[in-house]
């Protein structure tokens, strides 16, 4: 499914479910088949949205499906409205109709734009262009009930299954690389249902921003300074629903907590 035409009307029908906040049994339209199809979408979607971004979220694509797609990561929008840092308890809100899951995440904040017409990147050079990294969370949701059940084109079609993004504290001395280490534990309703470290990524978490860079690159999307990267899920992608509990323990890096709620109607 190419068709600018035909991912407009799949944008659309996504855009008015976020906006009513009610659920999607069924995927709207014809399911893109590739990530470019996907991105296509995402396009059309981002261009009917006056509300800017404030960063971007990286997912991870495993095997076998990034042998068949080509890539190892995928990408999504973060709208500013979204985005909070974290001081106390917060709250996450997912569709409650949909899908809705969170994840442990580092995330990588832009100091320095990269020039415009530079395409590839080494990872010293996407590090370069970070001045700060922090703990936090991505809250994933969507109205379609199964956005992770068919594939990462799907995944990228509705802003990459991002709706939101709570930032904690810095991590301190982010450039030795020893936060990658860090064991990572999420717990939902008080019970561990996850545990992972930053180093089981390919190349890392600078990977992820090393990939976004040259992503957004290839679809002309020009970086911001202050845009936030949340370079994908440490201990896994947690299903979760409103009403439950959310920590997010990153040892001496900080904890994290938040409650889950409805996403309402906009």
């Amino acid at each position: 499914m190419n068709a600018s035409n035909g991912a407009g009307t799949i944008a659309d029908r996504f855009l008015a479910a976020r906006r009513a906040a009610t659920g999607l049994t069924d995927y709207p339209g014809t399911p893109p088949e590739t990530l470019d199809a996907g991105y296509d979408i995402q396009a059309q979607a981002m261009a009917r949205v006056t509300e800017p971004v404030a960063g971007w979220k990286v997912g991870r694509i495993l095997p076998p499906l990034d042998a068949r797609y080509g890539c190892d990561r995928l990408a999504g929008p973060i709208f500013a409205s979204t985005v909070a840092q974290v001081d106390g308890l917060a709250t996450g809100l997912v569709f409650a109709e949909g899908f809705g899951a969170v994840e442990a995440e580092f995330l990588f904040r832009i100091g320095k734009a990269p020039a415009p017409d530079q395409r590839q990147f080494t990872l010293e050079e996407a590090a370069d262009h970070v001045d700060a990294v922090h703990i936090g969370i991505e809250i994933a949701s969507s109205p379609f009930q199964g956005i992770n059940g068919h594939g990462p084109a799907v995944t990228v079609s509705d802003f990459g299954n991002n709706n939101g993004l709570l930032i904690g504290p810095a991590v301190p001395d982010w450039h030795d690389g020893a936060y990658a280490q860090q064991r990572i534990v999420t717990r939902i309703d008080g019970v561990e249902i996850g545990a992972g470290t930053a180093a089981a990524f390919n190349h890392g978490a600078i990977g992820s921003v090393r990939f976004l860079l040259e992503n957004l690159a290839q679809r002309g999307i020009a970086v911001e300074e202050g845009w936030w990267i949340s370079t994908g899920a440490v201990t896994g992608v947690h299903p979760v629903r409103p009403g439950q509990q959310v920590e997010t323990d990153f040892g001496p890096l900080g904890t994290l907590n938040c409650r889950i709620e409805a996403q309402p109607a906009r």
